[in-house]
């Protein structure tokens, strides 16, 4: 019987039970396509990491959501770099900050972990995402009723526009939160069939209060069956978001902090800073902390 060393890491927060869970299986080299995706759908998190060795850079990891792969996720991204260090197979420097690297299914991505900070005594890990890309615009007439609301509910003057710094996602800024919390799917088969004809990979509604003084925006991310109906704390959205916020003037700056998950009792906290000027963006750093709740051993 083979068996895999895995945690389930808390990512985007500093206390248990916060933030966004995810499991983190490590060594899992001799695992293939088809056991990663079952063992997704098994631990039934927003998404699963799977840890493997790499050629080309310190360490390679697959992340799949319980219905498929993906090809970048930010919290699987903070949640792996944490069991990493955890479990000792990555060691920073007590007072300097460490650089390295994961191979992703498209490529390389830089990751910084930064020395543990009082008072949580965990690492900060930052995480580079992708160039922007900006893509399909939609019809606020088709897209805003697949949650509940109509185009009147969009900010003036707001596209709804798919953006990737890694994943496609569907961005959508709403007046306020109160909006926001009125937000629901009334028929997921709707948003998939749109998704089928579309560009983008799940659906980000977001608006510019936070949930507490510390934010400047905050979020919800729908998913459909057999993916959780909504993901607590989203890394990559966060950094497509950031690119469309502050390519549309929506920023007074490039850094900011990003809140979600506080309506569903999973508060998690983002720090975001986009780098070059809005019409020229080089990518997005998103950072936060995480914190592992569980070791085991995956037997099969």
């Amino acid at each position: 019987m083979a068996s895999y060393p895995f945690l389930l890491v808390d990512a985007f927060t500093d206390v248990a039970l916060g933030g966004n869970p995810c499991a983190v299986v490590l060594d899992a080299d001799d695992l293939t396509t088809e056991q990663m995706q079952r063992l997704a759908r098994e631990f039934n998190q927003s998404e699963t990491a799977f840890v493997r060795r790499s050629e080309v850079t310190e360490f390679g990891v697959r992340y799949f959501t319980p219905a498929e792969e993906i090809p970048l996720a930010g919290h699987p991204t903070i949640a792996t770099i944490t069991a990493l260090l955890h479990s000792g197979r990555l060691a920073p420097s007590a007072n300097q900050p460490l650089t390295l690297h994961l191979e992703l299914l498209e490529g390389p991505i830089r990751i910084d972990v930064l020395p543990p900070a009082a008072p949580s005594g965990l690492a900060q890990v930052i995480m580079t995402q992708r160039k922007p890309v900006f893509g399909q615009l939609h019809d606020p007439a088709v897209v805003l009723p697949l949650f509940g609301l109509t185009p009147d509910d969009v900010l003036p003057g707001a596209p709804v526009q798919t953006v990737s710094t890694g994943t496609p996602q569907l961005m959508v800024l709403l007046r306020d939160a109160a909006t926001l919390r009125r937000a629901y799917l009334p028929a997921p088969a709707a948003l998939d069939a749109y998704r089928a004809s579309s560009d983008f990979f799940s659906p980000h509604l977001f608006c510019l209060e936070g949930a507490t003084p510390a934010g400047q925006t905050f979020a919800r991310h729908f998913c459909t069956p057999p993916d959780i109906a909504e993901d607590p704390v989203t890394g990559s959205a966060t950094g497509g978001m950031a690119a469309y916020l502050w390519h549309y003037g929506h920023l007074p700056g490039p850094n900011f902090v990003a809140e979600q998950g506080h309506w569903l009792g999973r508060p998690g906290t983002v720090q975001v800073s986009v780098l070059g000027p809005p019409n020229a963006m080089e990518g997005v750093q998103i950072g936060g902390t995480g914190v592992v709740v569980v070791e085991g051993k995956l037997s099969l």
